[in-house]
């Protein structure tokens, strides 16, 4: 099966009030969209609100397949997984996340790890992000859904602690050791991992049966594919070589990107559609 692709809502069209976007999307020809948390720092918005995000996805007629955990990103905290301040507020959210999952068919959850606090002993903000993480990964299962680890650059994220693809595979092999959890596997944001200076051919080769989902986005600014230094065709090549995954429900390629005009030329408009 060819390659699937979706459009990240939380950073496309954003000129658009959240719940008007995925009719956007579908105007634009895309069948599935991701979001990062929509309810702003609430870790447990009212029934109303997850109704009217729901609802809104069913209007359009696009799915849900990814959904960021909770990360408090309006106050670039990268994620609350490490971070003891936030433990609770993180765990109440879990149940709102398998509860949408539940009833959009979305599998896929992103659960950013967290910047160091300078004042809060490394180690046990790793101790927090593995008991958090076997916790998402326990709630996720119920649903048949997968927790997904993301590694971010240090150029623009200095205190994030995840920065090579290597890192994040490392907590996720200490998370399934410490917890049992069989369902985390890697985000591989290529634009993050291009401004690590990895080789991404190679990493898709050597981890494709990790990656859980791809994000795109040109180098160096975040921009559109073909806009900077990304030779996006060859790693978008390399995936479906590598038999990069695209069963029911997961296996999407993410177009996470700053676009001002929400042209989408580079990719043809049969490829926008969710197929499966």
């Amino acid at each position: 099966m060819s390659l699937r692709y979706d459009v990240n809502l939380s950073i496309l069209f954003t000129e658009l009030p959240l719940l008007d976007r995925p009719a956007a999307a579908a105007r634009a020809g895309f069948g599935a969209v991701e979001f990062w948390w929509p309810f702003g720092t609430q870790a447990q918005p009212s029934g109303g609100q997850v109704d009217e995000f729901i609802a809104a996805l069913d209007a359009a007629g696009v799915r849900l397949v990814g959904l960021n955990l909770l990360d408090d990103l309006s106050v670039g905290s990268r994620g609350i997984v490490s971070v003891p301040e936030h433990a609770g507020r993180f765990r109440d959210a879990l149940p709102v996340a398998v509860e949408i999952g539940r009833r959009t068919g979305c599998r896929n959850f992103n659960a950013l790890y967290g910047n160091r606090i300078p004042e809060v002993d490394p180690a046990f903000q790793d101790e927090l992000a593995v008991a958090n993480l076997g916790l998402a990964g326990k709630a996720a299962a119920e649903i048949g859904g997968t927790v997904l680890i993301e590694a971010l650059n240090a150029i623009e994220s200095p205190l994030y602690p995840l920065t090579s693809t290597q890192s994040a595979l490392d907590v996720i092999e200490r998370t399934e050791d410490a917890t049992g959890a069989t369902n985390l596997a890697l985000l591989l944001d290529l634009y993050h991992m291009a401004r690590m200076g990895e080789d991404l051919t190679t990493v898709i080769a050597k981890h494709a049966g990790r990656i859980g989902h791809v994000q795109i986005a040109d180098v160096p600014d975040r921009g559109a594919p073909g806009t900077g230094g990304l030779d996006h065709r060859a790693l978008l090549a390399a995936l479906e070589a590598a038999d990069y995954r695209v069963e029911e429900g997961l296996g999407s390629i993410g177009l996470e990107y700053k676009a001002a005009d929400h042209h989408f030329d580079w990719l043809p408009a049969e490829d926008r559609a969710w197929r499966g």
